[in-house]
């Protein structure tokens, strides 16, 4: 489970360190007050890409940094990535503002994919737009596949079908090749000489590109760079007349609000121009001519436009394709009579194989499918759809595909009397809400995942309906971690622990916090959420009952 989150230097978060409990966490927060931040740096920990834009401070790192509980079974995977085993481990991401990025487990510096790959089995975080991924046969397939411990099967049928359509279509090509394919093989290595000549790998050119039109303008960025530390620095230059307005405004700024406002305005504005004739002077120190890298680049960019019109090609990734496809060309070209017979039977003896194992699937996904729908509709009784239906409609296909040779389609009635439709005709925005939660309790459990996150999930309910997902998520939290960020004061009341999201802005500048609440916190954030800004003494009487009950 996920023990402790410290954030720094993260968009606006300047400096955050919780500490987490087991059990259902609520979290709230006004719209716009950096939810969303925090989920941002929990992706990180996940693996994600880095946004550098994330970086607070340009001259700090952004550091994100989770301790997990993880069990003995995890020991064999860290031996084999030779990182240091701990039942406390720690996961860091350090982003820089110089676009380096570097992620470490237990202080072992780790790839990205090594990251998810541990991470993925230790939290998973459901954001507002995957609701909508029920309506997907891709997530229907994997939902039953996952409740039916069929995903290993799945997973050879479908490496198998890409397989059999790549021996397939490598036959085609042999057969259609004539007796040209002797100088047809010579061109194409000529060719593929001459792309692997240019290191397309190696080098990203359009950043050749612009480097080389830097050394073209030096003279112009030169003046440039320095007109502007001129303009800002100088004596009697913006700076200076910025500078006396500035304290003349400090001196009196306390005198009026008004003044006081303009105040803040006027030293964001003052160390922004500070800041921009420090770049300014830094670029201009850095521009210098360098014979043989200018020399270097003028060779490079010859040869790589060169190719690109050799090639047809418009930019370095269609050059990347083309190199593929040459290299897969040669192999096609350099067949034989026999090759093309070995083909044959490697398809047939494929094709046999993925029958039988989709034959298997199909019928494991249709007994996993009536014993997922009774457990669905279960927990939907329990979120107020009494007389909900549900039904997985898998129909089988002649030839086979990557789902196995067969076709899903989700069903579903929320009310008594209203015959089954597709569920992207069927169920509104808080049906789909209460059936995507009764599918992640279903999952979370099924998949043994330590922690999962919930990104308003609860969105589209309210009343008794926002009770009773309250109740299941406190539920979820009797066998694994649940965070929940909401905004109804139903569901918020049911969490053990509650975290609020505040956004503030102080001399100009804007942050968030993330605030562990006591119990009288609590008290006025649930009324908060039911009165608004104005708590009463109704809303906060409300919330008391609400957190007893």
């Amino acid at each position: 489970m996920l023990r402790s989150l410290s954030i720094q230097n993260f968009a606006l978060i300047e400096k955050a360190e919780l500490n987490f409990v087991d059990g259902f966490t609520a979290i709230t927060g006004e719209t716009g007050s950096g939810k969303s931040i925090l989920l941002g740096a929990l992706n990180l920990i996940l693996g994600n890409r880095a946004d550098y834009s994330v970086v607070r401070n340009p001259e700090q790192k952004t550091i994100v940094e989770a301790q997990f509980t993880i069990s003995e079974n995890w020991k064999n995977w860290f031996d084999l990535n030779e990182i240091d085993f701990e039942h406390e481990t720690i996961i860091r991401r350090e982003i820089s503002s110089n676009g380096k990025s570097r992620a470490f487990i237990n202080d072992s510096l780790v790839q990205l994919n090594q990251l998810s790959e541990l991470t993925e089995e230790l939290i998973y975080i459901h954001s507002q737009h995957e609701t909508l991924a029920i309506r997907k046969s891709a997530f229907q397939f994997e939902l039953i596949d996952s409740f039916g411990d069929s995903l290993p099967l799945a997973d050879e049928v479908r490496k198998l079908v890409v397989e059999l359509t790549n021996l397939k279509s490598l036959h085609k090509k042999l057969v259609e090749n004539t007796a040209e394919n002797t100088r047809e093989l010579e061109f194409a290595q000529f060719q593929i000489a001459e792309l692997e000549a240019l290191e397309i790998d190696k080098f990203v050119f359009s950043e050749l590109e612009e480097e080389l039109n830097r050394f073209g303008k030096l003279d112009e960025l030169k003046a440039v760079f320095s007109n502007i530390v001129k303009g800002l620095e100088t004596e009697n230059a913006t700076l200076d007349i910025l500078r006396s307005i500035k304290n003349l405004v400090d001196k009196w700024k306390d005198s009026d609000p008004k003044l006081n406002e303009l105040a803040q305005r006027i030293d964001t504005s003052f160390f922004e121009l500070q800041d921009i004739a420090s770049e300014a002077q830094t670029n201009l120190e850095s521009l210098e001519m360098d014979p043989t890298r200018f020399e270097f680049l003028n060779h490079k960019i010859d040869k790589f436009n060169s190719c690109l019109k050799k090639n047809n090609a418009s930019n370095q990734n269609e050059l990347k394709q083309k190199l593929e496809e040459l290299i897969k060309k040669t192999e096609t070209l350099d067949a034989s009579d026999d090759r093309i017979n070995e083909l044959v039977s490697q398809i047939n003896q494929t094709e046999n194989t993925a029958r039988n194992l989709a034959n298997d699937l199909f019928e494991k996904r249709r007994l996993a499918a009536v014993k997922l729908e009774s457990h669905l509709l279960s927990l939907l009784k329990e979120l107020k759809l009494q007389t909900a239906q549900i039904s997985f409609v898998l129909s089988p296909l002649e030839n086979l595909d990557a789902n196995g040779g067969m076709t899903i389609q989700l069903l579903f009635s929320a009310n008594e009397g209203m015959g089954l439709k597709p569920i992207e005709k069927a169920a509104s925005g808080g049906e789909l809400s209460r059936l995507m939660l009764a599918i992640q309790a279903t999952m979370s459990v099924k998949k043994s995942l330590p922690t999962l996150i919930l990104d308003e999930i609860d969105t589209g309910v309210s009343g008794e309906v926002a009770l009773r997902i309250g109740q299941l998520l406190k539920q979820m939290g009797e066998t694994i971690q649940v965070f929940a960020i909401t905004h109804l004061p139903q569901v918020a009341a049911k969490g053990k622990t509650h975290l609020e999201v505040q956004k503030s802005s102080t001399n100009g500048k804007t942050t968030t916090q993330i605030l562990l609440l006591s119990a009288e916190d609590r008290v006025n954030a649930i009324a908060k959420l039911m009165s608004g800004e104005t708590i009463t003494s109704v809303s906060q009487e409300n919330a008391k009952q609400l957190l007893l009950a």
